[in-house]
């Protein structure tokens, strides 16, 4: 039995149906998130599962009791906020011992606790600093102590990162990882930042319109999409209108206008003339010179349109014959590789026949 069970949840404001019908297990000692853009209901689950909402329909079980009709307050759980909500009175250790004292616990288990807490997010030496005093993420840290001071069940997360810099933000991803895996509590985690929930997560929901596209592991979402929305949204990606022409066991062969045939494999029982969108990742796409060769079932020429230098990296748009443009990202560092492909340069763009997906129309 699943940790978490959301079964058949919608909530409704007014005439708008924030989320829909959506079903969702998390496991005990996962790292799950819910993921989409702004508007999709992520942040509505997570009230509902804190307390703060509740459902219009359906059911949100912890531990197969459903918590409908339990304060916030007397659930097993605790939400961090990308605020922080830090009491600007209160030092360090006085903000996370809050929820023991509210609870009543003896003074020497606070204190033992609160020090428990410090040394998981390193913050022991600002036990007596005040927030004013901190940087963002070490408010973020104090934040996240106080929520697992109470050892609670599930800690819940609104876009804890937002508030933080690029640079502080991706050190803060690091750490998160290392304080789930150390200390085993189950997380639910709301961001739209797609290379945060790949970092971050065992297991992903991406969310449209109220609804779950799809929930599966991060390297699934990224290779095998359920569809363009999620193709799309997860990462930079190569969308090409296509029709089966044929398909075997394994092998297809699909039909782009005004492009050619491209080479495809599927292990989904498919049928000529059945229309969709050939989905391929710029990293899989290799960009070869002119006359230059490459043993690849898939060859277009084209034309350097743009080109960005990344550093480890080289992100080209290349100019198929149909007007098509096509992004593939090449590694600088590329055994062989003679030169950059300048602007205007005539290239080949070539992709392995397993490297893309069909996605039904």
């Amino acid at each position: 039995m699943a940790l978490l069970e959301i079964r058949n949840v919608t909530r409704r404001f007014g005439a708008l149906e924030a989320v829909k019908d959506v079903t969702l297990a998390i496991e005990a000692g996962e790292f799950f998130t819910l993921l989409g853009p702004s508007g999709c209901g992520k942040t509505t689950i997570l009230r509902m599962i804190a307390g703060f909402d509740e459902p219009d329909a359906g059911d949100i079980l912890l531990d197969g009791r459903p918590l409908t009709g339990i304060p916030p307050e007397q659930r097993p759980l605790h939400t961090v906020f990308q605020s922080y909500a830090l009491f600007p009175h209160m030092t360090v250790a006085g903000n996370v011992a809050f929820p023991l004292e509210t609870a009543g616990k003896p003074r020497d288990e606070i204190r033992r606790r609160v020090g428990e807490a410090l040394a998981l997010v390193y913050l022991t030496d600002k036990a007596e600093s005040f927030p004013h005093e901190l940087s963002g993420g070490q408010k973020q840290r104090v934040a996240l102590a106080r929520g697992l001071v109470n050892k609670p069940r599930l800690l819940l997360l609104d876009e804890p990162l937002g508030a933080l810099d690029a640079k502080l933000r991706v050190e803060m991803q690091s750490e998160l990882i290392q304080l789930q895996r150390d200390v085993g509590i189950t997380f639910v985690f709301v961001t739209h930042a797609q290379q945060e929930a790949l970092a971050l997560s065992h297991r992903i929901a991406v969310m449209k319109d109220g609804r779950v596209e799809q929930c599966d592991e991060p390297d699934t979402l990224y290779t095998q999409p359920a569809n363009r929305f999620v193709a799309d949204f997860i990462g930079k990606i190569n969308l090409i209108e296509v029709a089966v022409a044929a398909a075997s066991k394994v092998l297809l062969t699909l039909d782009a206008p005004g492009l050619g045939q491209i080479a495809a494999t599927d292990l989904r029982p498919l049928k000529a003339g059945e229309r969709g969108a050939f989905a391929l990742r710029p990293e899989l796409v290799r960009v070869f010179g002119h006359k230059e060769s490459a043993d690849l079932k898939n060859r277009f020429e084209g034309r350097v349109r743009e080109l960005l230098y990344l550093g480890d990296v080289t992100h080209y748009k290349i100019e198929l014959a149909n007007g098509f443009v096509i992004e593939a990202l090449m590694p600088n560092a590329a055994p062989g590789r003679a030169k950059f492909h300048e602007v205007g340069d005539p290239v080949a763009v070539c992709w392995r026949h397993d490297a893309g997906v069909f996605l039904r129309a």
